[in-house]
């Protein structure tokens, strides 16, 4: 009979041999090929690619061609060089846009000079791959993406821009940076993909200290993969898409994929608590994440363990998860991956009105039936996606499509002004998705729904890539737009969707916006409580007397007004940054508010990281 010496060494064996194997992993997710070897948005060279002065790529736009109907330029998107020859017209009708008028905005931004703590400087010389004073790159990264920003680069200045911008290649090279600016008194405020819509990025006006933008994005490698415990190790600065890519080579997918997946870092996730709009099969990040690196002004925090769970006090994950670079800086994450599906395909519904696809997307979340992605659009966005369709060469298309048509309208009865659409994104083993195509579109008869077919479907998921380029589009036209969103109960997600929407009305008309806004909500992800609902307004500024940037935040602040009222939240994943802040301590109370201002007094008692977000 075997002694129990002979068994624990029999354990110790495995266990070694399973260290081995894990190390052999590692040095494969590390060769020559890895994440940080491949990302175009490391460092400044994505100054190279991106804009200056809003969204995205700088080879992709909506511009009108020599024809008069508007395209989409570049080859990244489903629909690159193509003309879409109804969206002029849809602009001008719903939206009164002029497309012969065009705004012209300032060519370069004004730049403040920058303040200069020569003892930090010297101290950092050393940890850090790029130092830089240069006046494009500080002006890139003291803003993040909403419409009030994007104005000001246009039209206007900012009063306060980072001094410098830092750009760290490894954890000790943090440590070495938060240390120095400790010891000198310099503000610190990272930066991600600088995708932010909650105004995080600004800069504090009334900040005396110099300010330093801790630019993550060297930091993108993949460290390991093990997928017998379906773990990973990324660094912070790893940007969505291309890590996705990198994940993939390995059998294995995140699946956490913001609508900013394309640009935003996995630093940036963590720190504003986000979610995905594949949220209900990956989860949001929270699900996501296991293990943080985290370093602060008095130490770096980490856990020493990455089990599924612990019961340890109060989880430290917590803390930094949403705390929007007020306490620290995120170094490296070991986060949950899944084996890569097989199969993945698009799908859609059509309703005859928003309530019925509202009943349908209830049943689904308390059937817990919900695919990777499912989400409702009201009629404006439905309307919106008809005007993105691409022209096309096919006769035969092109008759099919008016015989479905005819069929929705005519035979079936649904109003072209009320009608909306579910788009669905299906993935798994292909079996599996076979099953919930089956109770998806089986379920959606009982609430009038059609089925839409795959093209509308992806469709859908197109227009999510191309709404801020449509905004930034809009606004050489004097058009000023933006989105937001909120989590709400079951039982208020109709009157949260309906009273918000009226509500912006209302204030335009009170406020003298003389062409009605447009306005937009959606539902995307589900719970078994509720909802998460996205809105989006917008409306022509020109020939108004107010501060076109100051009209918009007074419409926002009265729209979240009665989000608030009808039992929404704060905010479902953008954060509070500075533009929600001043509703953050009703959301958690004051002992709530306290309790995370201790923490602050304890981890950067010199208040270095000063971004002013949250509290």
């Amino acid at each position: 009979m075997e002694g129990a010496a002979h068994r624990r060494l029999r354990v110790l064996a495995r266990q070694l041999q399973r260290s081995i194997d894990a190390s052999v992993a590692e040095q494969e997710a590390v060769n020559p090929q890895s994440c940080a070897n491949q990302s175009k948005l490391a460092g400044y060279k994505k100054m190279d690619i991106l804009r200056w002065n809003g969204w995205g790529y700088k080879d992709t736009e909506f511009r009108v061609n020599q024809e008069g109907c508007v395209e989409l330029t570049g080859d990244r998107y489903l629909f690159s060089g193509k003309v879409l020859p109804n969206f002029r017209s849809w602009a001008e009708k719903e939206i009164g846009l002029n497309m012969d008028t065009q705004v012209t905005g300032q060519e370069a931004c004004p730049v403040p000079a920058a303040r200069r703590n020569e003892d930090f400087i010297r101290a950092v010389a050393k940890a850090c791959k790029r130092l830089s004073f240069e006046d494009g790159e500080r002006l890139f990264h003291g803003h993040g993406h909403s419409c009030q920003e994007i104005y000001t680069l246009r039209f206007s200045s900012f009063e306060r821009l980072p001094d410098v911008v830092i750009y760290p290649s490894k954890h000790e090279d943090v440590e070495a940076i938060v240390a120095a600016a400790h010891a000198h008194n310099v503000v610190l405020i990272p930066f991600g993909g600088g995708t932010n819509v909650s105004q995080a990025l600004l800069c504090p006006p009334n900040e005396e200290r110099m300010i330093v933008s801790l630019d993550m994005s060297e930091m993108n490698r993949i460290k390991w993969v093990d997928r017998d415990n379906l773990l990973a190790c990324i660094e912070a600065g790893a940007i969505g898409k291309e890590m996705e890519k990198e994940l993939n080579k390995f059998g294995v997918c995140l699946g956490h994929e913001p609508d900013s997946f394309e640009f935003s870092s996995l630093g940036g996730w963590v720190a504003t608590r986000a979610s995905g709009m594949k949220k209900n099969v990956y989860g949001n990040i929270e699900d996501v994440v296991i293990k943080i690196k985290f370093v602060t002004p008095t130490g770096t925090v980490e856990k020493n363990t990455q089990v599924p769970r612990m019961s340890v006090g109060p989880d430290v994950n917590q803390f930094i998860l949403g705390s929007e670079g007020t306490l620290g800086v995120v170094t490296e994450c070991v986060v949950r991956v899944r084996p890569l599906p097989r199969v993945r395909k698009y799908g859609s519904i059509v309703f005859p009105d928003f309530d019925s696809g509202a009943a349908y997307m209830f049943a689904v979340g308390k059937k817990r039936w919900q695919p990777v992605s499912i989400r409702l659009m009201d009629n404006v966005q439905f309307q919106l996606g008809m005007s993105l369709k691409p022209a096309t060469d096919s006769a035969a298309k092109a008759l099919v499509d008016k015989a479905k048509k005819f069929f929705v309208t005519k035979i079936r009865g649904f109003s072209p002004d009320r009608m909306t659409a579910v788009t669905l994104m299906f993935e798994g083993e292909t079996d599996d998705v076979a099953a919930q195509e089956k109770r998806i579109y089986g379920l959606c008869s009982k609430f009038g729904g059609l089925n839409g077919g795959p093209e509308n479907g992806e469709r859908g998921y197109f227009l999510t890539y191309m709404i801020a380029y449509l905004r930034d589009y809009a606004f050489q036209y004097g058009f000023i737009a933006e989105s937001f969103e909120t989590s709400v109960p079951w039982n208020n997600v109709l009157a949260v969707c309906e009273n918000t929407k009226e509500r912006i009305r209302r204030s335009c008309e009170q406020k003298g916006v003389p062409i009605a806004p447009l306005v937009s909500c959606r539902i995307t992800q589900l719970y078994d409580t509720g909802a998460c609902v996205y809105f989006y307004f917008g409306f022509i500024y020109l020939g108004i007397k107010a501060d076109p940037i100051q009209l918009f935040s007074e419409i926002e602040e009265e729209a979240r007004e009665e989000i608030l009222a009808n039992g929404g939240s704060v905010s479902h994943h953008h954060g509070v940054g500075k533009l929600r802040k001043r509703y953050y301590v009703p959301a958690v109370s004051e002992t709530g508010a306290r309790m995370l201002q201790g923490i602050k007094q304890i981890v950067d008692p010199k208040n270095i990281f000063a971004n002013g977000n949250i509290l």
